[in-house]
């Protein structure tokens, strides 16, 4: 194993995106939401997928992270249909309604971009703006450079646009972190698909916290550098027998949604998103990390893994960019800090595509 050292953004960038699993949100909010549209389903590259619509106008696409789904978006479709836009948030490839193919190789990168390709096809839409959040997030910045001719504009909850890492991802991170560092321990097939499948409430309860130690940046910072938290080892992290410190960022309504959904599908196709990471570093070699497009960064100030300055220096890379950052809110910021989020999506995309 090669000798690397892993700074806080290669760190992000080895992730590619997805290490906000474990940054918990910092204030739940209240904010109501319209009931949640039913799904349609579309044949797309190969699977059926199910999707969440609301509104009249120009698309917006909006893309989940793990392990979540299209409804985390239920505060956003509301708000961007009566603004006048049209959003559409599909349960992506593995998840919720949507198909799960059961080969690993089947959730890369260029499957996953595909099936929003082949969505915009079935939707007769030419072009959309893709909006994403955590793993989301690492999609849509992905999609102007396999699709640059179906993105209107892109933007990143939490997730900034990284270079390419330098070296195969995986080794990044099991050099700095360990082999129980949690994107390294989902490789292994059928480990923590069990793990988490064990008790999907205890694992949702977990997860979507407020008020722990590692919300607050400055408390995160006290940790022991080889705590659980700190390394992120969260298959330990499920095997404690006491309760998490802090509290559930979901209402009771969402928890049980979230549940419901993951009882019955299982966590199996969000984790063979990470199980390609390797993969895709190595196909996406010969691509240009540049994007033409109007771009919107929002970042969460408490947001201990993803933070605001994991985009420094994104303009380079994306010349027509705007920044925004939400303050005490933490990871799961379209569920935690809605009326927040709302208010800066309307006004941007107002101004960029009214």
């Amino acid at each position: 194993m090669p000798n690397i050292r892993l700074t806080r953004r290669s760190f992000l960038a080895a992730s590619a995106g997805v290490a906000g699993i474990l940054a918990m949100p910092r204030t739940a909010s209240a904010a109501p939401s319209e009931a949640f549209p039913e799904a349609k389903f579309v044949e797309t590259n190969g699977i059926r997928m199910a999707v969440h619509e609301q509104g009249t106008g120009f698309p917006v696409v909006f893309c989940h992270g793990f392990p979540e789904l299209g409804y985390s978006w239920r505060h956003q479709l509301p708000a961007l249909a009566k603004a006048g836009f049209r959003a559409i948030a599909p349960d992506q490839r593995g998840y919720g309604g949507t198909d799960q193919p059961k080969e690993i190789s089947a959730y890369s990168i260029q499957h996953l971009c595909g099936d929003l390709a082949g969505m915009l096809d079935a939707l007769e839409i030419e072009k959309a703006v893709f909006c994403g959040h955590d793993w989301g997030g690492f999609i849509v910045w992905m999609m102007p450079l396999l699709y640059p001719d179906r993105v209107a504009g892109v933007i990143g909850v939490n997730t900034a646009f990284s270079p390419r890492p330098p070296a195969p991802p995986l080794k990044m991170l099991e050099a700095a972190m360990g082999k129980d560092m949690y994107i390294v321990a989902f490789q292994e097939p059928g480990v923590a698909d069990a793990a988490l499948a064990k008790d999907v409430r205890k694992t949702f309860a977990v997860l979507m916290r407020t008020g722990g130690r590692i919300t607050d940046p400055a408390e995160f910072a006290k940790l022991p550098p080889d705590s659980p938290e700190r390394r992120f080892e969260l298959l330990k992290w499920l095997e404690r027998p006491e309760a998490p410190d802090g509290h559930l960022v979901l209402s009771d309504e969402a928890l049980e949604h979230y549940v419901t959904t993951y009882t019955r599908t299982g966590f199996t196709g969000g984790i063979n998103w990470y199980r390609n990471i390797d993969r895709n570093w190595e196909t996406t070699k010969d691509l240009v990390y540049k994007i033409d497009k109007p771009c919107l960064y929002v970042g969460a100030a408490n947001d201990v893994v993803l933070p605001p300055s994991s985009a420094n220096g994104m303009e380079a890379r994306c010349p027509d960019l705007e920044k925004k950052t939400i303050a005490d809110c933490g990871h799961w910021t379209q569920q935690e800090k809605p009326d927040e989020l709302n208010a800066i999506l309307v006004d941007w995309l107002g101004r960029k595509f009214a």
